[in-house]
């Protein structure tokens, strides 16, 4: 195997035995097997186009299980074996729709034609004989740029298919996730090319992040200001990690009146500022920080635990048998819920002992979203004017066990007095209790929520840099990001879509990017690595 898509990888170019994560080899071989099977499904979808053969099956499939070869999302060989089989039957298909529309059927690239294995066994050896999704034959720089672009749609398939699930689509996303997809098997295009289509995958991704946010806002209502218990209630109690709010929302409906207290955990944090999901009496606080504290927190947690579209360290022991999955995340061994039916779960919960007592540990407020934040703009613009408030600090990003993250807590905690954090995604957890105050009311800890919610922040920026009738890059504004996984890619690449400069990466580079890609990053948009938090600081404030 070779997959080097997270900022973890091993010795940072690679893991080649083994996933850092825990993906096994045979999964990461069923992995790049389905991204060229999607090549070849891709190939046609983008034909299809063309003659006016668009269909919903193959853009739902295309996002759904491009999301699936996200870091830590799906590591079961069954279900992979599944999205290929079907990946198969769908090409098939479309393959005749477009054919019977005039369109072009007889491509040359393989995946066009792509058959699989009779068994399990035989889908892994294809996988591994095809190898790579990128071209190794390309240039050093050119096969940069294409792993970038396949990192950078997988980010933009999670967003799409969350907002799809909550009533919003663009063809225009599924559109590009079948030109890039496209462009990977074999386009002959030029190292300016391949850029263009990184940097458009950054454009889509908004459009992608700004559905989604519709669809949260739309369905859940705009988050407003909102402290959530960091303890718990004595009583029966079910954890609810990951993304999907659509799912919280039917297991608090699904738990109203059984006597059990529902809590979050990692990025389902800032769900607790929405007023759809607030209102439900039993929806008490949050649990734990992020993943990687999981498996301790998860051994302590005396409840059903539901994981939803979020990684979850590999499960090993006995303490899992309490944990039931659903959507695209898939662990050998760990229930899986199909639908809506959160049945089992509750049951498991009921059966359990929950918390004999209750516990105070605190509390965090959320919900500063960009309706709340601007909300209060005047009195942000009135603060920066007279000086009150000199500096905004964007400390957001991804979550990781990897030595190194240490960095941004210490960094806010040597934030001056006179400066605002605004921070989103699971890369908060390493700061998101330190009590900081306010300025003139203003809190000086902003949780925006989680890591589709760039957009937000994005929103925010634009808003103030119109107020200051200055470009978002002349605000008193820095970024200071952590990466982890592909959606933090995409996030990214948005920013660049932008024009966004400036921003502080950490707490390494992708493995995946070459000196000459990187020299293009520092020369066009002055993309800087992070040094040390007293050194960074000097830096931007001596400005």
């Amino acid at each position: 195997m070779f997959c080097h898509q997270c900022e973890e990888t091993a010795r940072g170019t690679g893991c080649t035995i083994r996933g850092v994560c825990g993906k096994k080899p045979d999964v990461a071989a069923l992995q790049d097997l389905l991204i060229h099977a999607l090549k070849g499904l891709s190939l046609y979808a983008e034909e299809g186009r063309k003659v006016g053969v668009v269909d919903a099956d193959v853009n739902h499939f295309t996002s759904e299980s491009l999301f699936s070869t996200l870091t830590n999302v799906n590591f079961d060989a069954a279900r992979f074996e599944v999205f290929i089989r079907e990946s198969m039957e769908l090409t098939e298909s479309f393959r005749e729709k477009v054919g019977k529309a005039g369109g072009k059927v007889d491509f040359a690239h393989p995946s066009a034609r792509f058959k699989g294995a009779s068994d399990p066994e035989g889908l892994v050896k294809q996988g591994e004989e095809i190898g790579s999704p990128w071209e190794n034959e390309a240039s050093e720089d050119i096969r940069s740029l294409q792993q970038i672009l396949l990192f950078g749609i997988k980010g933009v398939a999670a967003y799409a298919h969350h907002a799809a699930l909550l009533g919003q689509e663009d063809d225009a996303v599924y559109a590009f996730l079948h030109e890039a997809l496209s462009a990977l098997a074999g386009g002959n295009f030029t190292l300016d090319e391949w850029i263009s289509l990184v940097l458009k995958c950054g454009e889509v991704n908004l459009r992608a992040m700004e559905l989604l946010d519709a669809g949260n806002t739309g369905s859940f209502g705009h988050p407003v200001p909102t402290e959530v218990p960091l303890g718990h209630k004595k009583g029966k109690c079910i954890l609810v990690s990951g993304h999907d709010l659509k799912d919280l929302k039917t297991i608090l409906e699904q738990t109203k009146d059984k006597g059990i207290y529902v809590y979050t955990h990692g990025e389902m944090l800032p769900a607790h500022g929405y007023p759809e999901l607030k209102k439900y009496a039993h929806f008490y606080g949050h649990f734990g920080t992020a993943w990687q504290n999981q498996k301790k927190e998860f051994a302590e947690f005396p409840g059903a635990i539901v994981m939803t579209t979020n990684c979850i360290q590999e499960p090993r022991d006995s303490y899992f048998a309490n944990i039931f999955t659903v959507a695209m995340v898939g662990w050998p061994g760990v229930t899986h819920l199909e639908g809506d039916n959160f049945v089992p779960a509750i049951e498991k919960a009921l059966s359990m002992s929950g918390f004999p007592s209750d516990e105070d540990r605190g509390s965090v407020m959320v919900g500063f979203a960009r309706n709340a934040v601007l909300g209060v703009a005047d009195k942000v613009i009135e603060a920066v004017k007279t000086g009150a408030v000199k500096h905004f600090f964007l400390v957001a990003g991804c979550d990781g066990a990897k030595p190194g993250r240490s960095y941004y807590s210490e960094f806010v905690e040597k934030v001056p007095c006179d400066a605002i954090v605004l921070t989103l995604a699971c890369g908060k957890f390493r700061f998101f209790d330190k009590k900081m105050g306010d300025i003139g009311g203003i809190p000086r800890l902003l949780d925006m929520g989680q890591c589709n919610d760039a957009y937000s922040a994005i929103q925010v920026a634009v808003a103030l840099s119109g107020a200051f009738d200055c470009g978002v890059n002349d605000l008193p504004l820095s970024m200071i990001i952590s990466w982890y996984e592909q959606k933090a890619v995409a996030i990214l690449l948005t920013l660049f879509h932008l024009g966004v400069k400036n921003i502080r990466l950490g707490p390494s580079l992708p493995a995946f990017i070459t000196p000459n890609v990187l020299n293009v990053l520092v020369e066009n948009f002055q993309v800087k690595t992070i040094s040390t938090p007293d050194e960074d600081l000097a830096e931007i404030l001596n400005k």
